[in-house]
């Protein structure tokens, strides 16, 4: 019997209890390092993502990140605030969250749909502008880190949560930005080694050649070292992200990230959510060790909006 039960538990699909939905590939920006690139301009139908994303629920999903590509480019924002009110609203998700380059976000999105959201993470990889033009980080002559500002406002006044991802690459790994991070204070500062996925960002079939912002692990740790007193600084490295963040693509296809590059399941929407995540390469303990699972929803948060 114990046998038994051993070998049905490893054989367990694991719970989806945190999603990172791509739900388009397109964006506005042309980031050299970006590993999810504009392969297709692929998006389900409004009624058929939230299809899939009521599955997810009944499969044990408490978060949903939306991400791209840039999430506000479909339908200026209003898909993006359809699925976040839906998840929120109907799905009575703990956590709705979204990846954005902030430089399409309008304060009118905030006011029909901030209440629905509880954390906007914005990309933002460097405090220099001349930095972020040359990754690529920028469209026209919009200032990327003014725009920083003004959405961290935004967040405040629509009392949704502020959290900034940065791509620690070639470009800015010797910056110092304590200074700014603290001055913006957000709930998370995510940091992430800059990763090489095979047919994304490196490869013959890739869209984007990263090779040149690579950095070792030395530099990576040279740059958390520098950043140590940072409180919100959450720490990724190559090795804790590969496998251990559960990602839906825009055919709502999990992909497997084990071998280096991108492997698609089958999508949930034929084949439903356990038997599709059995091929995500999902790491569970990595995902709990890399303090995926946090005070993940404003309601429980203590912030001084």
């Amino acid at each position: 019997k114990i046998l038994l039960s051993t070998y049905f538990w490893d054989d367990a699909a694991p719970t989806p209890t945190s999603v990172n939905y791509h739900f388009t590939r397109q964006c506005n920006y042309k980031c050299g390092f970006c590993f999810h690139t504009a392969k297709t301009s692929f998006v389900l139908p409004l009624e058929e993502a939230k299809r899939g994303l009521a599955m997810l629920k009944e499969g044990g999903m408490e978060k949903i990140n939306f991400s791209g590509g840039e999430p506000f480019l479909q339908d200026r924002g209003e898909f993006v605030g359809k699925l976040v009110q839906f998840c929120k609203q109907e799905l009575e998700l703990p956590s709705v969250s979204i990846v954005s380059n902030g430089s399409l976000i309008r304060r009118q999105w905030f006011e029909k749909y901030g209440e629905y959201l509880d954390i906007l993470a914005i990309s933002c990889d460097s405090f220099d502008e001349d930095v972020n033009v040359l990754i690529g980080r920028r469209q026209g002559k919009k200032n990327h880190v003014e725009n920083l500002h003004k959405l961290r406002q935004w967040c405040r006044e629509y009392a949704v949560a502020f959290k900034i991802n940065s791509v620690i690459n070639r470009f800015n790994v010797e910056e110092d930005m304590n200074e700014q991070i603290k001055a913006l204070n957000p709930v998370r500062w995510k940091v992430f080694q800059c990763l090489l996925i095979e047919g994304e960002n490196s490869g013959e079939d890739a869209l984007r050649e990263a090779e040149k912002f690579v950095i070792s692990d030395e530099d990576f740790d040279r740059f958390l070292d520098r950043h140590k007193n940072v409180s919100c600084l959450v720490p990724e490295s190559n090795q804790k992200m590969r496998d251990s963040y559960l990602i839906l693509d825009e055919y709502m296809r999990f992909l497997n990230c084990r071998n280096g590059r991108k492997e698609p399941s089958k999508s949930i929407l034929d084949v439903g959510v356990e038997a599709a995540i059995k091929f995500s390469g999902f790491d569970e303990k990595m995902f709990l060790k890399r303090g995926g699972k946090y005070v993940w929803s404003k309601a429980d948060m203590k912030l001084d909006w």
